[in-house]
């Protein structure tokens, strides 16, 4: 089924693309054929149908981007699956998902951008669907965030995922949200109060302040200060309980947000569920993911009575 959390249950996440994003797929391409395509000079520009199929299980993410490949590469996609379908359920088998058409030489030219792209995008959307999943399962109602702990370069295509997933990405990059590390903190001689200060004097009202606390007198003073989100930091499942619970009871529910982080996985995320909490957010789903498999395989063309190619019917390959 479609996932319905979050961007996708609202409309088309493909419509969140920047305009610049285009851009990079032609530097992708460029980067995979810097020079001259030896391979396409084999093989000319014969018209070629090719299938891509899912062979592994995942959420399917990364459409807008595959798509966008063979365009400028002038094929089309014709796809049997929507972006955040869950594709290759049969175990052993590899489900058809789309069919590309176009010159034989453009076809193999843009495969391994489109493949690598799309079954990065997938695993990311995988997992973080997954893990939503798993704290929905434990009760938890609110928020489960990537990070920005992303891959230069390919940011876009990683919080594109997350999104697919169903997860909030958190902060685009540090234009998008000012947070206060302990590096921010130690570097304006430890005051909280002056760095949420001099934050929310560059920043002014548009941008939120989030500050990186290591204790509840920290957060106390971060809140006290005006900070808009306190990251409760590398804490214990039963610290983050007790402290979410008690600032909430001390500083009210409306005039900042809670966020949990620090080494969340599958494993252990469960164990950090409760009602105060208002963020999670976890590198696990989109750092040292497994990709989801896809392959994209050229159908032969049968030969006629002649021995000359003939027409398009389809062989599993």
């Amino acid at each position: 089924m479609p996932t319905t959390e979050g961007a996708p249950g609202h409309g088309n996440v493909a419509h969140l693309l920047p305009p610049s994003w285009k851009r990079s797929v032609t530097a992708w391409l460029d980067e995979d054929t810097p020079s001259f395509d030896y391979g396409g000079f084999v093989v000319g520009e014969s018209p070629a149908e090719a299938r891509l199929l899912a062979k592994s299980q995942g959420v399917l993410a990364g459409v807008p981007f595959f798509d966008e490949v063979f365009r400028q590469l002038d094929c089309t996609v014709e796809w049997r699956a929507k972006e955040g379908d869950e594709v290759g359920k049969q175990k052993g088998e590899k489900q058809h998902v789309a069919t590309v058409r176009g010159p034989t030489r453009n076809v193999l030219l843009g495969e391994r951008v489109a493949l690598n792209l799309l079954a990065r995008c997938s695993g990311i959307a995988t997992k973080s669907a997954g893990l939503l999943g798993l704290l929905r399962n434990a009760g938890y109602k609110n928020t489960l965030a990537g990070t920005r702990k992303t891959t230069p370069g390919f940011r876009l295509v990683e919080k594109y995922g997350m999104l697919v997933g169903g997860c909030d990405p958190h902060r685009q990059d540090l234009s998008a949200m000012t947070m206060l590390k302990d590096n921010h903190i130690w570097a304006c001689g430890g005051s909280i109060p002056t760095a949420v200060k001099a934050a929310k004097a560059a920043g002014g009202f548009a941008v939120k302040v989030e500050v990186e606390c290591q204790s509840e007198q920290e957060a106390d003073a971060a809140i006290e200060a005006g900070a808009d989100v306190v990251m409760l930091d590398n804490f214990t499942p039963e610290g983050v309980r007790k402290a979410s619970k008690s600032l909430k009871e001390r500083w009210g529910r409306d005039r900042y947000l809670i966020e949990v982080s620090g080494g969340l996985t599958e494993e252990n995320v469960a164990d950090y569920v409760c009602d105060d909490i208002d963020v999670i957010s976890s590198s696990s789903i989109h750092q040292g993911t497994k990709h989801v498999d896809f392959s994209l395989k050229v159908v032969p063309k049968e030969k006629d009575a002649n021995g000359k190619l003939g027409g398009d019917e389809s062989k599993d390959v």
